[in-house]
Formats: structure tokens, sequence, C-alpha cells
């Protein structure tokens, strides 16, 4: 099993041209939900069947917060790719759904963003 990557160099880019200083991204997609099948002659367990459609997600990331930047709430989607230290890429279609921001006493102001992905995800 080879070694884990570390994240160091990951850059997520925005199709408008959007730009943030990255600390942390998380992509909880993709995610499959299931049809149970079980019915009255199964025996001991419960049986399942994957829809065929599949829900791309949501990506969160933690970024380097600068007052002037407009928070893109009223966009519409808009390809998100993040590529990773490999040179992997992951793009989506995405949309901004929230946007909060931290400020602590003598400490580095951040954002959170969260981006509901829409459509499929594309891995080169």
């Amino acid at each position: 099993m080879p070694d884990a990557d570390v994240t160091t160099g990951t850059t997520i880019t925005f199709e408008t041209g959007f730009f943030a200083e990255i600390l942390n991204v998380d992509w909880d997609g993709p995610n499959r939900e299931h049809i149970e099948t079980t019915h009255m002659g199964t025996t001991t367990a419960r049986t399942f069947k994957p829809k065929d459609l599949y829900d791309a997600g949501e990506i969160t990331v933690e970024l380097a917060f600068n007052p002037a930047d407009d928070p893109p709430i009223d966009q519409a989607a808009e390809t998100c790719t993040i590529t990773w230290p490999d040179g992997t890429t992951w793009a989506a279609s995405a949309f901004l759904t929230g946007y909060s921001v931290s400020g602590p006493l003598e400490d580095k102001m951040t954002a959170t963003a969260v981006l509901k992905c829409t459509g499929e995800i594309t891995i080169t």
C-alpha cells in the first residue's frame, strides 16, 4: 500500500477565477442511496440494490478570510476544480450554499464556504 500524501500544495479554482488561500478542504461525496429489496421470502439478512444516480456531495473549504472579498452567494453553479498535490484533479459544477466568518482575538481571520455539487464528478 502506498504512503498517504500530505495536502500541502492543494489548490481550488473556480470558473470565474475566484481565488482563496486554502487552509482545509473536505469533500463528503459522492454518495449513492439504495433501495431495499427484502421481501417476505428473504431469510437471514435484508437485501439492497443501488439507485442509478449518485449525489456528488458537498465541498467545505476553510480559507483565509479577506473582508474585501464578496462571497458569491448569488452566483449560479460553476466548475470547481480541486488539484491535489500529485496533480490529480477532481472537478464538479457547484454553487455556494453557506459562508461563515471567524475572527478570533490576535489570530488569523478565516471563513468557511460550503459548496453543493451538482451533476457528475470528473476525476483526471
